[in-house]
């Protein structure tokens, strides 16, 4: 026999449930969470929201950055990058073979 057709006897009778067993469930959710059904609602429609306004803010943070990326031109980049290593003191510079004997 093939593995397909040796399934487990155990798990045979486990099916999704009909409509008369959702309609149970439901009814059982109702008696038990029916007071507080709207207030969870809520809940999680504002949980909702805020995900995807957080959502929303990244998208926005990235493309502001891509398009600030974008219109840098090359010449400020390397003036900014020059600029950044002068404004190291020469003191935290760690100094190359030539400025040790000095």
């Amino acid at each position: 026999m093939s593995d397909v057709a040796m399934i487990s006897p155990t798990l045979g009778f486990i099916s999704m449930p009909g409509g008369w067993e959702w309609l149970i469930v439901l009814v059982i959710g109702l008696l038990l969470f029916g007071r507080r059904l709207p207030e969870v609602g809520r809940n999680i429609g504002k949980t909702v929201v805020e995900f995807r306004r957080g959502i929303g803010d990244i998208e926005r943070e990235v493309d502001e950055e891509a398009k600030r990326d974008r219109s840098l031109p090359k010449a400020e980049e390397k003036a900014a990058v020059s600029h950044d290593e002068r404004a190291v003191p020469q003191e935290s510079r760690r100094p190359t073979t030539g400025e040790a004997s000095a």
